[in-house]
């Protein structure tokens, strides 16, 4: 049964308020330092940390500045945590410690000590003020898996005093994660905070018990998340990257420690690669769909040398909804579903229907992405269809979030269905068709993509078109300006042919020829969100509907 926009918000905010209630009747904060458990003896080991380490970083950070999150502090001889943080990202980053390992690049004593009295300020400032950014799960979970990780580094040389401080805080905070992981935000935060809490009961001290229910709680989550094609449940390609930089290390170090793995966490390692490489573009680059940012190199080939999995990738994700074509050196990646659940829908964008393009090593049609550090604003303005290459009606986007402090930023209204279709033909040619219902409350209308990809790889036929509700083509253009935008990456150049037609060219000279049979085809100016480098300019081409349907096509020279 398909509910109204005004249901739906009854039911959201009916939700958010039952959560909130048993938060507000979960134990006090300050009852759980009184938790059951006494500080470990000892830790046992310090698990692998998988990420990419900068020394220029771990420099920076030895003489008092904090590179973090696309912003800089100096901090010079004070506490960091004494100072006034540049945003919410760099206080995420700093409180979360994942910038301990940078310090691995060098281990001298200078270095170690300098982490260590970091750590120390630490506990001192807000070991045990359970309150602020500090102690929200998330950043709770990164903390833990970092302290542990890294513990070599930071325990370097340390005396007895601070080593049962450092035990005793980290003992804490694993108390205290564990009594609150019910209360965690849904998707990726809930599913770290078990993998902390995993990594913690093999990692330190602990009894039989406490690690059988670690391992218990983790494999329920990974069910709930892993979706059986290998997909994360938020359908963000970046998700499954994020995980596995902890996933790895906690399998290893239950094999390494003779511990049972969980039962869930081996296979789930092994449907994930396959999604990576559904999303992995002809570049290396992942798509850029549902709140994926740009994935830096090193990360993704740290992750990927450890795809014990083989084979070419799927045609299709269907539990995470989207769809992969591929001929010759041409790859297009189409987004066809929307959020599993209101509450994973915090992230996840009004991108439905769009698509990216990448032939040889260059991107060519992209979606703008979200930005890594960016504010708020920007953040929302990246999850508009707008940001899609897809169609707009006016300025509506496909899904409506909610403006609302109370719910947050989830979807309330858009698309709630999703045909799709997917045929060979008797040239070989792979032909995709998909509509979606987002702006039939609205306008009264189905949006219908066809994309066709010839055999060879080098030709594609594309037709946007208004349905009527029942299916039927509609017979006129819709009640405001429609409009089909098709993002460019930012390296790519453009250069018009003629009003019809424009080149996209790559700097080693492949290019594409994007056309329209009729109309007008438009270069507009655009925002490409999801750089590493931050926010930049691009380009972006823009058809016009003077009816109820356009078409499009493209053509590759090499």
């Amino acid at each position: 049964m398909r509910l109204t926009q005004r249901q739906r918000l009854v039911y959201l905010y009916l939700a958010e308020a039952c959560r909130r209630v048993l938060c507000v009747l979960a134990p006090p904060r300050a009852l759980s330092i009184g938790l059951p458990g006494a500080a470990p003896g000892r830790l046992i080991v310090a698990p692998t940390d998988l990420r990419a380490i900068d020394p220029f970083v771990a420099e920076e950070i030895y003489q008092g500045r904090f590179p973090l999150a696309g912003r800089v502090l100096d901090a010079g001889n004070q506490s960091p945590f004494l100072l006034e943080l540049p945003s919410h990202h760099f206080a995420v980053r700093l409180h979360a410690f994942s910038w301990l390992r940078h310090i691995r690049s060098d281990k001298s004593a200078e270095a170690c000590a300098n982490a260590r009295a970091i750590v120390d300020d630490w506990i001192e400032l807000h070991g045990s003020r359970v309150d602020g950014i500090a102690w929200e799960a998330d950043v709770m979970a990164q903390r833990i898996i970092a302290w542990l990780s890294h513990s070599t580094v930071v325990l370097q040389d340390a005396d007895s005093g601070f080593y049962r401080r450092f035990l005793s805080s980290l003992s804490f905070q694993v108390r205290y994660l564990r009594r609150r992981a019910r209360y965690a935000p849904a998707g990726l935060p809930r599913l770290r905070l078990r993998i902390a809490l995993a990594m913690a009961s093999i990692s330190m001290e602990a009894r039989p018990s406490t690690i059988r229910r670690a391992a218990r709680e983790l494999n329920r989550e990974i069910d709930r998340q892993i979706l059986p094609d290998g997909g994360h449940v938020s359908r963000n390609p970046q998700a499954a990257v994020d995980l596995l930089f902890d996933l790895l290390p906690l399998r290893q170090t239950y094999i390494n420690l003779g511990h049972d793995v969980p039962v869930k966490l081996i296979p789930a390692i092994d449907r994930m690669y396959p999604a990576i490489r559904f999303f992995r573009h002809q570049s290396g680059d992942l798509g850029l769909f549902n709140g994926a940012s740009s994935t830096l190199a090193n990360d993704l080939m740290s992750v990927l040398r450890y795809d014990e999995t083989a084979g070419q990738p799927f045609k299709a994700l269907p539990h995470s909804q989207y769809q992969r074509m591929a001929s010759g050196g041409t790859v297009l990646l189409a987004d066809t579903g929307l959020p599993i659940s209101a509450d994973l829908s915090r992230t996840a964008h009004a991108g439905c229907l769009s698509f990216e393009l990448s032939s040889g090593r260059h991107r060519f049609i992209i979606n703008s992405g979200s930005p890594r550090f960016a504010g708020e604003k920007l953040r929302q303005l990246a999850r508009t269809t707008a940001a899609h290459s897809t169609v707009c009606i006016g300025t509506a986007s496909s899904a409506r979030f909610s403006q609302s402090d109370f719910l947050g930023p989830v979807m309330v209204a858009g698309v709630s269905k999703v045909d799709v279709s997917r045929q060979t033909g008797p040239d070989g040619s792979d032909r995709l068709c998909a509509s979606h219902d987002g702006y039939l409350t609205k306008f009264g209308l189905l949006h219908e993509r066809e994309i066709r990809l010839n055999e060879t790889g080098n030709k594609i036929a594309g037709r946007d078109r208004f349905l009527e509700p029942d299916g039927t083509p509609s017979t006129v253009a819709p009640p405001e300006p429609a409009v089909a935008r098709f993002h460019i990456h930012p390296a790519i150049t453009l250069e018009r042919i003629d009003e019809r037609k424009v080149r996209m060219l790559a700097q080693d000279g492949e290019s594409w020829t994007f056309s329209i049979p009729a109309g007008e085809l438009a270069i507009g100016e655009d925002i490409f969100f999801a750089d590493a480098s931050g926010v930049r300019p691009s380009q972006q081409l823009e058809v016009a509907f003077q009816g109820p349907e356009i078409r499009w096509f493209l053509a590759h020279h090499a």
